[in-house]
């Protein structure tokens, strides 16, 4: 009998990328597509790499598999996060350099609620115990979303942005290639490079220089329109895992996870809904939505 949890993540991955499809078509056509489905190509990519690599982790077996080892839902939940993230940044006030930035510290938004719960649900497995660390995830893995994020958002920024048709059609693989390459160099260094004894001093010390780093430019939020997508997709994670959570009895165990699940959700409504007051269209002049 199939898992339910994992079947309702692939109906909840499968609705939200539905979600941001039409938006893309509508806001910018195929390229726009194109490069929203390169995101979801990326996140199958980098989690089969990422697994070649380290073989730090193993999925549960979902309806849907690449290979018999990633979920197709996984890598489409990496697009998504991707193409909202890069919508949101995009209507704020920061200078373009700093939005990969802005994207990866969002995705950690999700995943500080998310991967303790997800773990616990079987979703994936560290092989380390529910107890380690970050109530069983590593603490090299917020590492490693805040690169995954930055690093295609950066590729995409660097080789797609542009208003020619090569920027618009090859830019996107060029991306995916600049955000594996990244992944596994930064993955690389905090495995093999980083003294152990160093690492977690290094990952705060990282992430949090990304926070001051974009705090010290003071941005304004919501300087142009932006799609209600950008509220969807993350609070959609947070919902999903915050129910199962509760369902499963996981986060009732372990009662920081669940302030931490709540935090993360007020989080996204203070950040994100107020911009629902405009989300009418996204009127950012990009060709290809990077």
């Amino acid at each position: 009998m199939a898992n339910g949890y994992f079947v309702s993540f692939d109906v909840v991955m499968v609705s939200l990328l539905a979600l941001c499809l039409v938006h893309a078509w509508r806001s910018g056509g195929a390229a726009r597509s194109w490069a929203l489905l390169a995101g979801v190509l990326f996140g199958l990519l980098l989690e089969w790499a990422t697994i070649q690599q380290l073989h730090a982790y193993t999925y549960g077996r979902f309806p849907l598999m690449i290979a018999g080892e990633v979920p197709v839902a996984i890598g489409i939940g990496w697009g998504v996060i991707l193409y909202s993230a890069q919508r949101f940044s995009q209507a704020t006030s920061l200078p373009h350099w700093l939005h990969p930035v802005l994207n990866g510290l969002l995705a950690l938004n999700i995943d500080l609620s998310m991967d303790a719960i997800a773990i616990r649900l079987g979703f994936w497995d560290w092989g380390q115990g529910l107890d380690s660390q970050y109530f069983g995830v590593p603490y090299a893995n917020f590492w490693a979303w805040f690169w995954v994020v930055f690093s295609f958002s950066w590729g995409l920024q660097l080789l797609a942005d542009r208003p020619h048709w090569a920027g618009r059609w090859l830019g996107p693989l060029g991306a995916i290639l600049v955000g594996v390459g990244g992944v596994l160099i930064t993955n690389y260094l905090i495995t093999f490079v980083v003294p152990r004894s160093w690492s977690s001093a290094a990952i705060a010390l990282t992430l949090s220089a990304a926070l001051v780093l974009v705090l010290v430019y003071r941005p304004r939020l919501h300087v142009h329109p932006v799609p209600a997508l950008v509220f969807w997709v993350p609070f959609a994670f947070h919902l999903y895992f915050l129910v199962t959570g509760l369902l499963s009895g996981a986060l009732l165990a372990h009662p920081f996870l669940l302030i931490v699940s709540l935090v993360m959700t007020g989080l996204v409504f203070w950040l994100h809904w107020p911009g629902l007051a405009r989300a009418e269209s996204d009127s950012i002049p990009n060709a290809t939505g990077a």
